[in-house]
């Protein structure tokens, strides 16, 4: 790929490499001291950013021998470190080939750094090779067990390959690439999950694409970095409620994505990319990682191409992940449907488990999210089985909850000794073969209606079916005050028929509720209904997947018809 025709960015190299001094001067102020207690992983890019420290003229420690000699001493706990197989030892995940390409993978790069450093890194050269030779044979033959590391692993064949070329690295990386990269219509992978695509799926393309000439790997990552525009909060991290992995229940910052917008961005000519990795290091660098990359990347040395400025409205659904969110310059409003829950009717990693369906953000208020409790049978929180557009900014939640009691088995499936096969019918397991048994079932039904503004939200929440206790909870992040709501102890409100704000400085949202049909909300006295339950999945194994924060609530008994308004005030921006 021919060098981008913008000038050098001599700014941006040289707050990199300031980032990666902070990583790599504690090393090399003892370089002499045996690392301890410190992982492969950790190990390996101690040794990638002490290399590129040495090797880049903008770093307090170029041609270091200081450098040199860390990198050494952590190269002897590196090798250490790697079992008869060529594996590391360490983590979890026992012999993992995915979780030793991770470390592969800098082995790799520091190779290359330290290969074309002159004769003082001749044995931290001979180190790296030496530890990568005794890892090949095992990542050329071994397997995965989540969707990323097919990805990674690729990554590091493709980078041994790079080294010291073997074409059947490259066949095996054929072999897997041959499944297909997991990337749906909307340009989110099959994890969803802003971790792994940034940390892993999205670098390891990018260098596939690099190493094998592959562009159509290049426009996966492209298309999902399309796409992550639009999961961009306010706050400056990108959405994860949708995601099926581990960040699903926290905050993922921009920051990470800066490599992967920077390069593309300059690479293509991209203004909304160059915006968004403007965003990405608006707070600073401080990735220790990045010097080495531009030493092995130059086209992110270049300057970034004209950002463009941000379009407001906007507004994107994602219907593979039933996700909607509108910005505005008053709120951005997110509305999540898209729980894998309601049909594996279990709580497991791997599985999009988040039981938030909206999130408001104001500013500085924040409306972190809003969660609905339902007392049937414990199945647990509100998650959406169903969600569609109604209209632009119109979506449609819904979910039917299904029980069942069994009755008799009919006398064929009978047996003298009573031993029946344990089996589990969805909510509960046991010996009495259910599945054989005539069953009577109960339904429970909850439609959330979401009408998305300028300045936040309107819903209408139906539940139907038998007489169930339930309470909506509104999560507020921490840091502001709460008025006209009734406090009810521990960081929590109840709110009946007046309206509340929640203000932080000069940002607030206002919530107003009202029943249209069924009992009127229950009072503060009522605190066994306003709490949050998880559901039997959680509580069986003493667990919550509760949110912490200032929580407000809602409760009563359903049927009910409820409607909630939800909005945001901000001071007029100064022209």
């Amino acid at each position: 790929m021919p060098t981008p025709p913008t000038p050098p960015d001599h700014e941006f190299v040289r707050a990199v490499a300031r980032a990666a001094d902070r990583s790599a001067a504690p090393p090399a102020a003892g370089p002499d001291v045996e690392p301890a207690g410190v992982t492969h992983r950790v190990l390996a890019r101690r040794v990638k950013t002490l290399v590129a420290a040495y090797r880049s003229p903008d770093s307090a420690l170029h041609g270091s021998g200081r450098a040199v000699a860390a990198a050494t001493t952590h190269l002897r706990a590196l090798r250490a470190a790697q079992t008869a197989t060529g594996l590391f030892a360490g983590g979890d995940n026992v012999q993992s080939p995915p979780d030793s390409a991770f470390t592969v993978n800098d082995v790799c790069d520091a190779h290359v750094l330290a290969a074309g450093a002159g004769p003082e890194l001749r044995d931290v050269t001979a180190a790296l090779a030496e530890i990568a030779d005794a890892a090949s044979g095992s990542l050329l033959t071994g397997g995965v067990h989540t969707p990323n590391h097919r990805w990674e692993l690729c990554a590091a064949l493709a980078r041994l390959h790079r080294s010291f070329p073997d074409g059947r690295l490259l066949d095996r990386v054929e072999e897997w690439l041959a499944e297909g990269v997991d990337i749906d219509a909307e340009g989110l992978y099959s994890e969803r999950s802003a971790v792994y695509a940034c940390h892993v799926t999205n670098p390891s393309l990018l260098l596939l694409a690099d190493v094998l000439g592959r562009a159509d790997l290049r426009d996966a990552v492209e298309r999902n970095l399309t796409t992550t525009l639009d999961l961009i909060r306010p706050d400056g991290t990108v959405e994860t409620v949708h995601s099926r992995r581990q960040d699903q229940k926290h905050p993922f910052p921009l920051a990470p994505y800066l490599p992967h917008y920077r390069l593309l961005a300059i690479r293509t000519g991209r203004g909304d990319f160059a915006r968004a990795a403007r965003l990405a290091a608006a707070d600073g660098i401080d990735d220790a990682d990045l010097l080495a990359q531009t030493l092995l990347t130059p086209d992110l040395c270049h300057a970034l191409p004209a950002p463009d400025a941000e379009t407001l409205p906007r507004d994107r659904y994602i219907g593979t992940a039933r996700l909607a969110a509108h910005a505005s310059a008053t709120a951005h409003t997110v509305v999540y449907g898209g729980s894998d829950v309601p049909e594996h009717r279990r709580i497991r990693s791997g599985l999009a488990c988040n039981p938030t369906f909206l999130r408001l953000f104001a500013g500085d208020a924040v409306l972190d999210a809003v969660r609905l409790s339902r007392g049937f049978f414990d199945l647990g929180p509100f998650r959406a089985a169903d969600m569609r557009q109604l209209a632009d900014n119109r979506y449609r939640l819904t979910e039917t909850l299904t029980a069942a009691y069994y009755q008799p088995l009919p006398t064929d499936q009978r047996r003298d000794d009573g031993v029946y096969r344990l089996v589990d019918e969805g909510r509960f397991s046991a010996a009495m073969a259910f599945p054989d048994r005539p069953r009577d079932e109960v339904s429970h039904t909850t439609r959330v209606e979401v009408d998305l503004t300028e300045d936040g939200a309107d819903l209408r929440i139906d539940l139907s079916g038998p007489r169930v206790p339930w309470a909506l909870e509104l999560t507020f992040r921490p840091g502001g005050v709460t008025e006209g709501a009734v406090p009810i102890g521990e960081g929590r409100w109840c709110l009946t028929t007046g309206p509340m704000t929640y203000r932080v400085g000069d940002d607030e949202i206002r919530v107003e509720a009202a029943a249209e049909a069924g009992e009127p909300p229950a009072g503060p006295d009522r605190t066994d209904l306003l709490r949050y339950d998880p559901g039997q999945d959680y509580t069986v194994v003493g667990g919550t997947d509760a949110t912490t924060g200032n929580r407000v609530y809602i409760g009563g008994h359903g049927p009910q018809t409820l409607t909630v308004t939800l909005r945001a005030r901000r001071p007029a921006p100064l022209v």
